[in-house]
């Protein structure tokens, strides 16, 4: 085998094994508010930042305010700033959107954020009383995401979908230094 095989072969093998401890890391939440009692979303519900006071958790049943799944749901503050409305994340994540129902004219979007700056903006959704899902049509990393309407109080969401990045462990560190030593020591025993 010439050493330009062997090297390749370490080279891949070295690529799919620094691959999958990196995919480890990764995974997808869906918050879908079952699980809280009527009243104000929890500051640190679900792991992220309701801080801003602008989100309430209600069950009961209540056209056109429908669930997507099970009955919770939540819903902005009426007439609520924009800014009321900004959910925060404690590391970066891909935001994939909600769904959402609601008064038709409340028409809404998300404004994505990341270290302070907005990133991106969704397209609009007018909701209605069967739930819609609105894609935050970004696949860049986002740390904030605000819901843009001038009808907050007028629409609900639910079942909010994001996928945390893949944080590396120090194994994965290791790991790849250990492959790069692995090829290291086959290109220097092919040169002498």
């Amino acid at each position: 085998m010439s050493c330009s095989k062997s090297l390749r072969r370490v080279a891949l093998a070295a690529a799919l094994l620094s691959s999958l401890s990196f995919a480890g890391g990764a995974h997808a939440a869906v918050l879908n508010f079952d699980d809280l009692a009527d009243g104000l979303v929890p500051l640190n519900y679900g792991g992220l930042d309701w801080s801003r006071f602008g989100w309430t958790a209600f069950s009961t049943a209540a056209e056109p305010y429908t669930a997507h799944s099970g009955a919770g749901r939540v819903a902005s503050g009426f007439l609520a700033e924009d800014a009321a409305s900004r959910i925060g994340f404690s590391q970066a994540v891909r935001f994939d959107g909600a769904w959402f129902a609601g008064q038709s004219g409340a028409v809404l979007s998300f404004e994505l954020f990341y270290q302070g700056q907005r990133v991106a903006s969704s397209q609009s959704l007018d909701p209605s009383a069967t739930p819609s899902f609105l894609a935050s049509g970004y696949a860049g990393l986002v740390d904030a995401v605000q819901v843009k309407s001038q009808n907050h109080g007028e629409f609900v969401m639910d079942d909010f979908s994001f996928t945390a990045a893949p944080v590396p462990e120090p194994q994965s560190y290791a790991l790849l230094l250990g492959g790069l030593i692995g090829i290291a020591a086959v290109l220097r025993r092919r040169a002498v």
